[in-house]
């Protein structure tokens, strides 16, 4: 049998089901979907259309055998553009459209830890690296010349070893390869330079090297969402580990740390933040936003549960979704994963050290004699490489039209999650769906001192939002 690829043929001991837990037990209408890999690589899954998403999803993490992979998610993009993550506790035939021809989904890092030294797996590592490039490439992680170069130079050590005078006499060996939009020559020569300095560092080396940089750029790990304040003026939010930012272009004008928040809501395309007032010192404690329509507000309200799951809680209760009715008031969904802290306790009770795996050959010198990564392998996936569009459509998802969820915690030792590069140690909660995210002042990350245009709304209790209260749920 081939490595990493899924086996269906092998005969099991009698009585025992091997059947993916969510897959239906009877036989249906099978989704052939693509999966683009971080290296660009396309891999062919074959599930029952209405199996849930986690079976797909478990089924690319053990192809890739891998340990951490919460921080990773399926993504899907609908016809409008909007971009989902696969919702893992809801059938695939739900999300990914009606069409079961070719279906289109992107491996992807979903949460960017903002300490790579907790990533215990070189593996690991490596896949950050490749979703960081893909970012710089795509000009998702703008920065500074000074700094693009530094990264750049990082992929080159990691992918070709050192800096050869009779293999690259010149910049032009980086002529071939992008690292960012809009590559000009005296970029590359920075990129060269660089990369004569990192002589002796090992791909491993070099991975972390990236990491380390990447995640002190502003704009590591945010995606842009477009909204309005309620004046209209055009904003992005975007939602990280300390909570929510807001930009205007590229510009970050306010962060809203988790700490600080209170409830996050949606009603229709409005999405409501809700803050502790006695944080802040203002008479109204709402700050309301505005986007294009339902679905891709919903979509912005369920990416901000999930980070708010994952970074801030210790434990996160797994809470019955509720079945879809015809007068469902707000939305049952909750993060569902491991949090960033039971990744951490569990890989270092289990951790294995693994085979070296094959990295990706996405910028090799084709005459290099002298690389000091000549044994590097050629991908992480078993399957060839297939050009794919950016654009690629795929269908849109059921979306109701209102939600919301209380955020809420108790104060943390620093040792309860090990996160070494924020100013003060990140909440741990227990989401058992019920615990408060409050933390005292000394955690909030650094503010500006009034809110952008964004008008602060006294909170009403007719605003007809379905409320999600942590404790209650967790006491049924």
């Amino acid at each position: 049998m081939e490595v990493g690829k899924l086996s269906h043929s092998q005969s099991q001991p009698g009585g025992m089901d091997r059947t993916p837990p969510g897959t239906p037990k009877k036989g249906g209408k099978m989704l052939a979907v693509r999966v683009q890999m971080l290296d660009d690589t396309i891999t062919m899954f074959q599930v029952q259309a209405k199996a849930l998403g986690r079976v797909l999803f478990d089924q690319v993490c053990s192809q890739l055998h891998l340990l951490e992979s919460d921080y990773f998610g399926l993504e899907y993009q609908e016809m409008g553009g909007t971009k989902y993550w696969l919702d893992l506790e809801k059938p695939l035939s739900r999300q990914i459209g009606l069409s079961l021809i070719d279906t289109l989904v992107r491996f992807c890092v979903k949460f960017y830890t903002p300490d790579p030294s907790q990533l215990e797996e070189e593996f690991t590592r490596y896949l950050f690296c490749l979703q960081i490039k893909r970012d710089l490439s795509q000009g998702l992680l703008q920065c500074n010349n000074n700094t693009a170069a530094l990264m750049a130079s990082y992929i080159v050590q990691a992918e070709c070893g050192d800096y050869v005078v009779e293999d690259y006499p010149d910049y032009r060996y980086l002529s071939s390869y992008k690292f960012v939009p809009n590559q000009d020559q005296e970029l590359e020569k920075r990129i060269m330079e660089n990369h004569k300095k990192h002589s002796g560092q090992s791909p491993a080396e070099a991975d972390l090297n990236l990491l380390e940089t990447a995640r002190r750029c502003e704009l590591y790990g945010i995606k842009m969402h477009p909204a309005k304040d309620h004046e209209g003026v055009p904003l992005n939010l975007a939602v990280a580990h300390m909570g929510i930012v807001v930009f205007q272009n590229f510009t970050k004008i306010n962060t809203f740390s988790w700490a600080k928040i209170r409830k996050i809501s949606f009603k229709r395309k409005r999405f409501l933040v809700k803050l502790h007032p006695e944080g802040y010192g203002y008479y109204k404690d709402t700050v309301e936003f505005f986007f294009e329509g339902r679905n891709e507000c919903k979509n912005f309200w369920k990416k901000c549960v999930e980070n708010h799951g994952f970074f801030r809680c210790s434990t996160v209760k797994k809470v019955p979704r509720q079945k879809t009715r015809v007068l469902s008031r707000g939305s049952s969904f909750r993060y569902s994963g491991r949090t960033q802290k039971q990744i951490v306790d569990f890989v270092r009770e289990n951790y294995v050290k693994r085979q070296t795996f094959q990295r990706s050959q996405s910028f090799r010198h084709s005459s290099s004699a002298h690389s000091s990564v000549a044994n590097v392998g050629t991908s992480i996936s078993a399957h060839p490489l297939l050009p794919l569009g950016e654009n690629a459509v795929v269908g849109t998802p059921a979306s109701l039209s209102c939600g919301s969820m209380t955020l809420t915690s108790s104060p943390v030792h620093a040792a309860d999650i090990h996160v070494a590069t924020l100013p003060s140690p990140p909440a741990i909660t227990s989401a058992s769906p019920g615990t408060s995210v409050t933390s005292s002042p000394q955690h909030f990350y650094p503010q500006e001192n009034h809110f952008p245009r964004a008008v602060l709304l006294k909170w009403h209790t007719n605003l007809a939002l379905t409320d999600v209260d942590f404790e209650k749920i967790s006491n049924t």
